[in-house]
Order: C-alpha cells, then sequence, then structure tokens
C-alpha cells in the first residue's frame, strides 16, 4: 500500500493542482470572488487579489504539468512542497486576520477558512515531499495493478472533494437534504416534521430582499417567534422618523415555516411595522425618510 501511494501521489497531486490552477487561471469567477478573499485585505487591491490568484493558478498548472510528466525528477514534488507550506502559512495569516473572509483557494469558495482548507493545504505539502523523495513513476504502478490503482485514486479523489467547500453543493447539501427528508430534522422531534428550525428562517429571512429593504428600520436580533396558519412570524425592534421625531416600532416579517435556505431560493416574505406606543400599523410611506444607518469602520 505505501508504494501505491507514493507511486500514484504525483496522479492525485496534478489532478488537485490542475483542477484548481485552471479554475483560478480561467474562470470568470476569479474577478468576482477576488475581493471576498483574504488575499484582497493583503494587498488592499481587488485587481492586484485578481492577479495574484491568475499567477497562481498558472504556477499551479504548470506544477501539475510536471508532476504528470517528469515524476522521477524531484523539482516538481519540491515546487509542490514550497507551494503546499505557503498556503498553510497563506491560510494562518487568514485566520488570524480575516476569518470571515474566504481564502480564494480554487476562486469559487465563499467559504470562511475552516479546518478543511489547511488539511488540504497539508495535503499538498505532505504529498510534494513525498514525490520529491520517492521520484517514482507512475506509469508502471497503473499498468501493473490497474485495479489497486483505479482504487486508490477513487478514494483520494472523495478524500480531496470532501475536503473542497466549494464541491458542497454536488454532494453534501444534497445528502443532507436527503437525511432530512427521510429521518426529519433532529431539533424538531416528530411533531411537524416539514418545518426547518428558526436559525435557518431567519438565516434567509436575511438573504432575502424584503430584509434589505426593512434594514434601515432594524435596530434589534430577533426578539420573538410563533407560528401561525403555515407562516413562521419574526419580530424585531426597530426605529421610524429622524431625532426628535423618531418613534419605536415592531417589525414583524412573514415567511413560510418549511422554507429554508437549501429549499427555496426566492421566498415571499411579508413584512409590516406596528408602532410600538400605539399598535397601529405604520405605512411604509412614513418609512421612506428613514435615514441609512452608516457603515462604522473596521478597527486595524
Amino acid at each position: 500500500m505505501l508504494s501505491l501511494t507514493t507511486c500514484l501521489a504525483p496522479l492525485v497531486l496534478a489532478g488537485l493542482l490542475g483542477w484548481t490552477g485552471a479554475v483560478k487561471a480561467f474562470s470568470r469567477g476569479t474577478a468576482q470572488q477576488a475581493p471576498k478573499t483574504v488575499l484582497a485585505r493583503m494587498l488592499r487591491s481587488s485587481e492586484r487579489a485578481t492577479v495574484v490568484l491568475r499567477a497562481t493558478g498558472g504556477a499551479e498548472l504548470l506544477i501539475a504539468a510536471g508532476l504528470s510528466a517528469a515524476p522521477g525528477s524531484p523539482l516538481p514534488g519540491t515546487a509542490t512542497a514550497v507551494l503546499g507550506a505557503g498556503f498553510l502559512g497563506y491560510l494562518g495569516y487568514g485566520r488570524a486576520v480575516a476569518p470571515e473572509s474566504s481564502c480564494g483557494c480554487s476562486a469559487r469558495e465563499d467559504a470562511p477558512i475552516t479546518w478543511r482548507a489547511f488539511a488540504r493545504a497539508a495535503v499538498v505539502l505532505i504529498g510534494g515531499a513525498t514525490v520529491a523523495v520517492a521520484q517514482d513513476p507512475w506509469w508502471p504502478t497503473l499498468s501493473g495493478r490497474p485495479v489497486g490503482a483505479l482504487a486508490f485514486l477513487a478514494g483520494a479523489a472523495a478524500v480531496l472533494v470532501a475536503l473542497s467547500a466549494d464541491l458542497d453543493r454536488w454532494w453534501l447539501l444534497p445528502l443532507r437534504r436527503t437525511r432530512l427528508r427521510v429521518f426529519g430534522h433532529p431539533l424538531l422531534g416528530t411533531a411537524g416534521g416539514d418545518r426547518v428550525p428558526v436559525a435557518a428562517s431567519v438565516e434567509l429571512l436575511e438573504h432575502s430582499l424584503a430584509w434589505q429593504a426593512a434594514a434601515p428600520v432594524v435596530r434589534s436580533a430577533l426578539l420573538d417567534h410563533w407560528e401561525e396558519n403555515g407562516w413562521r412570524i419574526l419580530q424585531y425592534s426597530g426605529v421610524y422618523g429622524d431625532r426628535e421625531n423618531a418613534r419605536p416600532v415592531a417589525v414583524v416579517f412573514a415567511l413560510d415555516a418549511t422554507a429554508g435556505r437549501d429549499t427555496d431560493d426566492s421566498p415571499i416574505v411579508r413584512v409590516s411595522y406596528v408602532d410600538a406606543d400605539s399598535g397601529e400599523a405604520v405605512a411604509v410611506e412614513e418609512l421612506e425618510a428613514v435615514p441609512s444607518r452608516r457603515i462604522l469602520p473596521m478597527a486595524g
């Protein structure tokens, strides 16, 4: 098994770096994802971050080609190990200064940096060092032990897919949906098995246009929630008016109690405003004069 691993490691690493490099170098999403990455914060420019991401993708493609064509040379393995070490240092910096940002490892990853990104970078580092030391060509093993080689490559591919957050939508989300349909949500018990958790409704609400429209009025986190006729009601407190005319208001949202971000991309959300003192509904026209809240500067 050890010889199988060392011989086929160049192919596994070439596949990983070839995929991430191609996405960074040629995908249109690179420029869109660059502002969300730690790299944009480091370089203080989304444009420079895009250039660096594309250049990194090109380097990954060159290393992948070297791993595939010249596994007997220590150079591709050494370059892979150096790249993995650089990734680990970059991820450590990003986790320390901007944990909410994505790493941009595949230019499609919106998720914050997690242990999976570190694990994948460690695989690149350790795999590259193994290839540099072993210098074993992969084609004799692939031709001499095809069944074992294909099984190993399939297992390695499954591990790399599991370590790639941007591929979750292809396997993890469908798996979770299937589990919920079969077993129901564990927080809901047997009653109302089609209901999603309140946190899922809040997440769905906060990504809706209704929330964006009401955001200048809302001044609190979720205060209360209940269900009525299939609707989940979420209550927040808010303020309308300006300065001496400012008045407290209850902001009430209603959305489908069975809808979540995984089940409905464009939910129907109803919003009402109730004066906290009089209990009367506040007309939307009265809220148009509410000033937008100023975004506070981030501490360096």
